[in-house]
């Protein structure tokens, strides 16, 4: 089970809320906890952490991205060269593709997220077209493959990570190579000093610690593309995971709280990665008399939605809460999430126990 991360003790000795869940220490692994999962915008010290290889030990000033491949013009540039061309900021949801494995049964392999492994955060950055326009993109290419400069042990030997996107996807104006998040610096371990931000798609797609950009005329097949990251179902040819499911989750209460027997704010926040969200339905009485929720606050095109319902316990005693999500394109959450063998893209309807007091 995953372990408390704490803050540094408040003073006369009270440890501070837990701000994180440790999945994994090394390498560092960890959930966004509970108590911080309410905030639009997640903070930097409570955003949710993935890594498959130790965190780069990179230098801003000698850092550089290289842009090459299918290209007129191959690109060589520092962080310097990325801050002054044109910025775009854009609010993105992230969601790590195995969140929620847990939920899933048989248990697949992989690291054993609950459902902190996603967060929402304003990104700065140049949108990755501009370099490609900027480099001149030859006819006949197909993908652009985002390589990381983390580096480590697989299978098959020593690989870097590296993802690929559709030309059409790392064409679009709000795939960003990002350089700040919330209007701050990158931290080491969201990927300084540059990344890449893909709205829309798993956190797989968005590649940290970004050192090359390489058009290619061809379907890329590295480990991450063809052995993790993929759909693995029985009967089915391999599929490389993409677009976020449609997703509703509870922020409040909290998991197991104690209510009392007047009116409850029951909240939590609904995103997909393919649309807007169209609406929320929660149920009070464990998946039966589903009634809408309210969509609230702001409305982003690549950003979780929140919603919440006001809920009268019928009773004292324990009740089981359950909330799902359809977004505009008529997605919606299944009941039970589709298996698979690594256990990616669990979107089933998610569940809430409260006791009424």
């Amino acid at each position: 089970m995953p372990r408390l991360l704490r803050d540094a003790r408040k003073p006369g000795g009270r440890a501070r809320a837990p701000r994180q869940l440790v999945v994994r220490d090394e390498p560092r692994n960890a959930e966004t906890a509970p108590r911080a999962m309410g905030a639009y915008l997640t903070p930097a010290a409570d955003r949710f952490l993935r890594a498959n290889f130790a965190v780069p030990r990179l230098s801003r000033r000698e850092h550089r991205v290289r842009v090459g491949g299918l290209v007129e013009r191959p690109l060589d540039l520092g962080v310097d060269d990325l801050c002054l061309l044109d910025q775009r900021t854009i609010t993105v949801t992230t969601e790590c593709a195995g969140n929620h494995r847990t939920t899933l049964s048989p248990l697949p392999p992989g690291e054993p997220w609950s459902g902190g492994a996603v967060s929402t955060a304003r990104w700065t950055g140049v949108p990755l077209a501009a370099l490609l326009q900027r480099a001149g993109v030859r006819p006949g290419s197909l993908e652009v493959v985002a390589t990381g400069a983390d580096r480590g042990q697989v299978a098959s030997g020593q690989v870097s990570y590296a993802r690929s996107l559709p030309l059409a996807r790392a064409l679009h104006p709000d795939t960003l190579v990002a350089l700040r998040m919330n209007g701050e610096p990158l931290r080491a371990a969201h990927g300084a000093p540059v990344r890449l931000v893909v709205p829309g798609w798993y956190g797989m797609a968005s590649v940290k610690w970004l050192a090359a950009i390489e058009v290619a005329g061809e379907a890329f097949a590295g480990y991450f593309q063809s052995e993790r990251y993929v759909y693995r179902e029985p009967g089915r040819a391999p599929v490389p995971v993409a677009e976020m499911r449609v997703k509703a989750v509870f922020t409040s209460p909290l998991p197991a709280a104690q209510v009392g027997m007047g009116p409850v704010r029951v909240a939590g926040f609904a995103w997909s990665g393919g649309a807007r969200i169209a609406r929320v339905e929660v149920s009070c009485a464990g998946g039966e008399n589903w009634v809408p929720a309210r969509l609230m606050g702001e409305d982003e095109p690549h950003a979780w939605r929140a919603w919440e319902l006001i809920w009268t316990p019928p009773h004292r005693g324990r009740h089981v809460l359950r909330c799902r999500a359809t977004d505009d394109a008529g997605r919606a959450q299944p009941d039970v999430p589709r298996w698979n063998e690594l256990g990616y893209g669990a979107n089933g309807v998610q569940s809430l126990i409260v006791e009424a007091r």
